[in-house]
């Protein structure tokens, strides 16, 4: 008799952007965003592995434990995981980081890499917004409030946090 496929609760999942409604793309600098709630959807499910491999010496070893007991198992998972890649990410996107044969630490990383990369240049480009920001052009003061804090989680995202003394002065001063 042969062996019957196993079951992973991944596996029921057929609406992915109902758990992810974020579509990732690179105009509206959603990263930090789409990147905790799939981190959060693959720890739920128990795949963090295929996207960040563990470090830990007794961690890595029950990794390579689950992946050499069922390799069929585990490459069904690991396209689980690219499916839900890309069908949350824009298709500019996705022509950029699609790979036959690909797996979903290697999609993960190259999507990590374009939005990680240039730093420095998203910072100084964040940090011209935020500065620029003038509550004239918003339609309330709850936008405006929003956009400066999603501003300043951009740039904490680019490793350029702003403090919050620095986020009220911003705000009263522009008020």
């Amino acid at each position: 008799m042969a062996d019957l496929p196993k079951f992973h609760p991944s596996l029921t999942v057929t609406n992915i952007k109902s758990l992810i409604p974020v579509i990732l793309d690179n105009e509206q600098g959603l990263y930090h965003s789409w990147d905790t709630m799939f981190i959060n959807l693959a720890r739920v499910y128990d795949l963090y592995d295929h996207l960040v491999p563990p470090t830990e010496v007794s961690a890595l070893a029950a990794n390579t434990t689950t992946k050499s007991a069922d390799p069929a198992l585990w490459k069904r998972l690991d396209a689980v995981i690219l499916q839900w890649i890309y069908t949350t990410i824009a298709s500019d996107l996705l022509l950029a980081i699609l790979k036959r044969n690909d797996t979903a630490e290697g999609a993960w990383n190259r999507l990590e890499s374009l939005f990680q990369d240039n730093k420095a240049s998203r910072a100084t480009h964040l940090e011209e917004d935020f500065t620029n920001a003038v509550f004239d052009s918003f339609t309330s003061i709850d936008s405006y409030c929003n956009y400066l804090q999603s501003l300043a989680d951009k740039l904490a995202d680019v490793d350029a946090p702003i403090t919050n003394s620095r986020l009220v002065l911003r705000l009263t001063d522009s008020v």
